[in-house]
């Protein structure tokens, strides 16, 4: 199993732990990965990060579909790719409608097909095996639409790019982890839990039927919190305000895609009771809803042996990749007793 590192994005300052990233180099993780919500983008951050280490690879975790055309997000990909000798990792994914429409100014529509459509764009740009054409649901190159000049014409990247550049998938229900697995070469889950390896393994395999192929290069990477201290009880204390503002802040009554993971893998009123807390107002009383088995499923918390002892449970899982979100103790603490 391979350790990568994962940088949240910016609150109301922006900080780049540059340190933390070295010592992951150093230590051999593979990669490290941003991000981007409503406030610092992915794409910045990575940049730095590229120019400051010389053999870590640096992945975009995720980069929203609708902040950017395919093919902006193809050149950005390029262009990092080409200045850091063939070091960066795409990552995707489509978020959710209240950034979608209330940050991007962007309709949600059907994220499967929008996604699809997305990557094959990217990937025809890369592979420049002709000049670039497209009719689609979401997008078509050249425009000819309404307001069109009718001077568009097809055009083929003057920058010839890595044609295998990989290319990662942020997903979490049923359709779009299949969806990851018939046209990504990652996928990037959050609050994964490996006792529910089979389940997932199901979904995934259905990609793999749909793309007919075995998946063995797959690379699943799962965002992992970890909390390493002498109190697994104070630990998970530390990972709760997030499951918590995911679980139940993270998007609307009904539109949540995190509270529908938490129900799914049984909490269904632990995940009403987060919601309707956390909608009213009341943070602190939505986290102390947190159960200590939900994230013990989602978290590695506790003492090094603790934190040894469960990761067996993530690599029989079929865990490629492990992302790390932790400070420079978790991720040395990890290394020592992955690595």
């Amino acid at each position: 199993m391979r350790l990568a590192l994962s940088l949240n994005y910016s609150g109301a300052s922006l900080a780049l732990d540059i340190d933390k990233v070295l010592e992951a180099e150093r230590l051999g993780y593979t990669s490290v990965w941003t991000a981007e919500a409503y406030g610092s983008d992915a794409v910045s951050p990575a940049a730095w990060m590229l120019a400051r280490t010389t053999r870590i690879h640096v992945g975009t975790g995720i980069m929203q579909i609708p902040a950017r055309t395919p093919a902006m997000t193809a050149m950005t990909a390029m262009t990092l790719d080409a200045l850091s000798g063939g070091r960066f990792r795409l990552g995707l994914g489509v978020s959710g409608p209240q950034v979608v429409e209330g940050w991007h100014g962007q309709p949600f529509g059907r994220p499967l097909v929008k996604t699809r459509e997305y990557v094959e764009i990217v990937r025809a740009i890369l592979k420049r095996e002709k000049p670039l054409e497209f009719r689609g649901e979401y997008y078509q190159i050249p425009y000819a639409g309404p307001n069109a000049t009718g001077l568009g014409k097809p055009l083929k990247s003057i920058l010839h790019g890595r044609a295998s550049l990989p290319i990662y998938l942020a997903a979490v229900g049923p359709k779009n982890v299949a969806l990851a697995a018939e046209i990504a070469d990652g996928w990037i889950p959050v609050f994964y839990s490996a006792r529910r390896a089979a389940m997932f393994r199901a979904w995934l395999d259905e990609g793999f039927k749909a793309a007919g192929r075995a998946g063995e290069a797959f690379d699943i990477m799962p965002m992992v919190p970890v909390v390493v201290g002498p109190d697994a009880a104070a630990c998970r204390a530390l990972v709760k305000p997030r499951v918590a503002l995911y679980v139940g802040g993270m998007g609307a009554r009904g539109r949540n895609f995190y509270n529908d993971i938490a129900r799914r893998y049984g909490y269904e009123d632990a995940a009403k009771t987060m919601q309707d807390l956390y909608l009213s107002g009341k943070k602190a009383e939505a986290e102390a809803a947190v159960p200590d088995a939900l994230v013990d499923e989602v978290a590695l918390c506790g003492p090094k042996e603790r934190i040894r002892e469960r990761l067996d449970e993530w690599k029989r899982a079929g865990v490629t990749t492990l992302l790390v979100a932790g400070d420079a103790g978790a991720v040395r603490t990890v290394a020592e007793v992955a690595l």
